[in-house]
């Protein structure tokens, strides 16, 4: 297999871009909504897959509507599922997206892992034996830099990112950054991580963890940076309308791997990561809106988790119901 991308998997009601965000006793209304699948991992399979690579996605899928998303979704496009474990519970999240001020507000429950279940980067060494990808994609993490080491004894790549609020465990992030073999922070996670006023001070202290950066920077492309100096690559930014900022970079580290595998140097590798970051930030939801026969069977399987409003004929149901 050419690249896993490793983590969890979520069911998506997004919503489009909202004005203000409810206080309590209130609503507010959008124009935009999508029901989609997401996660950093499937998202960055998915778009590892659109460029060419033979991509496989190890989570845990489960007997929720969310898991069979994704699971129809990987069918369409290829993606392999023998990484993953399947369970006969609710596995995947659930993450209400709504799209504020040029960013998002999240509200996410994730189920419960059943007790003395094994962690799950345990299971993805396990994984990792196994399959031998050339190249692997995950969140840095607990217990992640033994993962990480593992990958350098069987001779796999690893692209690291991490998401804002990791830096409240720089520790363990920097350990896990120094075994990878490239970073992909987007400008503000790094400038948390390394507590510096300036882009060019973030770089120049995380270059001092002896891994290659690529830092993601939305519009104005990315910044390469390696013992070799810093370029900016501008270029494969396409101009969209920005809908929702889910997912962007984890589709920018896919088609980054995807161009890889095909034999381009890094900075020829952004230049494809940034055409994929733009077209995710066109679309709502890491997936987009799924396709319309999903969208109602999603609708009766989301009734279905509330059966007292469910059972009710809607004219029956009071406002408080809403």
């Amino acid at each position: 297999m050419d690249m896993i991308s490793f983590g969890s998997v979520f069911l998506e009601l997004v919503f489009g871009h909202v004005h203000e965000l409810p206080r309590p006793g209130e609503e507010v209304f959008t124009d935009d909504f999508a029901i989609s699948c997401g996660g950093a991992a499937v998202t960055s399979a998915s778009a590892a897959a659109r460029g060419g690579a033979h991509a496989g996605l190890c989570t845990v899928l489960g007997d929720d509507l969310g898991s069979r998303l994704v699971r129809e979704h990987c069918a369409r496009l290829g993606v392999e599922l023998s990484p993953s474990t399947r369970v006969r519970r609710r596995s995947a999240g659930i993450s209400a997206v709504l799209n504020y001020d040029g960013d998002r507000a999240f509200i996410t429950y994730i189920p419960p892992r059943p007790a003395g279940t094994q962690p799950e980067v345990a299971r993805w060494r396990d994984v990792l034996r196994r399959e031998q990808p050339r190249w692997c994609y995950l969140h840095a993490d607990w217990g992640v830099a033994d993962f990480l080491r593992e990958a350098r004894k069987l001779g796999a790549k690893v692209v690291l990112d991490i998401s804002l609020g990791d830096e409240r465990n720089r520790d363990m992030v920097i350990d896990c950054v120094r075994l990878a073999d490239i970073f992909v922070p987007n400008q503000d996670e790094l400038l948390r991580l390394t507590g510096a006023d300036t882009v060019g001070e973030a770089v120049a202290s995380a270059l001092g963890w002896g891994t290659p950066l690529v830092v993601k920077r939305g519009a104005a492309g990315a910044l390469v940076a390696d013992p070799g100096g810093i370029t900016e690559v501008a270029e494969g930014v396409k101009s969209v309308q920005v809908r929702d900022l889910t997912g962007a970079g984890d589709a920018f580290a896919g088609a980054m791997i995807a161009a890889l595998l095909r034999g381009a140097p890094l900075r020829a590798a952004v230049v494809a990561a940034n055409e994929a970051g733009s077209e995710a930030v066109s679309l709502l939801g890491a997936m987009g809106e799924v396709e319309a026969g999903g969208l109602v069977t999603a609708g009766r399987e989301l009734g279905e988790m509330f059966p007292g409003n469910a059972a009710r004929p809607a004219a029956q149901r009071t406002e408080a119901d809403r």
